[in-house]
Order: structure tokens, then sequence, then C-alpha cells
């Protein structure tokens, strides 16, 4: 699971321009990302990881923080 977590922190940093944030931070309340760039994270880990995130599974549970996302990615390898 580090190496799902670093690399969805590598493209937040490079994409959003985001030097620190916290591993439960929730990215929309924190302001890392906002609605349009969620978009472009779900975009992203669908292209890394391989799988289609489908309409329900677009919940702050699943993508909101890095603890929550890498888990989510984890649960969908499985």
């Amino acid at each position: 699971m580090d190496s799902i977590r670093q690399k969805i922190r590598s493209f937040i940093s490079d994409t959003f321009f985001v030097d620190a944030f916290d591993d439960s931070a929730s990215f929309l309340k924190s302001g890392t990302i906002d609605s349009t760039g969620m978009m472009e994270l779900v975009n992203f880990v669908e292209q890394e990881f391989g799988f289609k995130v489908a309409d329900n599974e677009l919940v702050p549970e699943n993508l909101d923080s890095l603890d929550n996302l890498s888990q989510f990615i984890s649960r969908k390898q499985a």
C-alpha cells in the first residue's frame, strides 16, 4: 500500500502544486483539490491502477483523503 500512497502523493504534489498535506485530511475541505481536480484525480487513478471507478463509488469515503483513496484502491485491486 505504500507504493500506492506514494504514487497518489506524487500525482497530487505535481498536478496541484501542493507540497505537504496530511494523509487523513479531506482534499476538498483542506483546499488541496477542488471539484474539478477530483475528476483529474479519478482519471489518474483509473489509468494508473487499471480499473474504472463506478459512479456509485464517487463518494468522499473512497476518494476524499490520501488514506481513503489508498484503501479504496487496495480494495479494488484485491
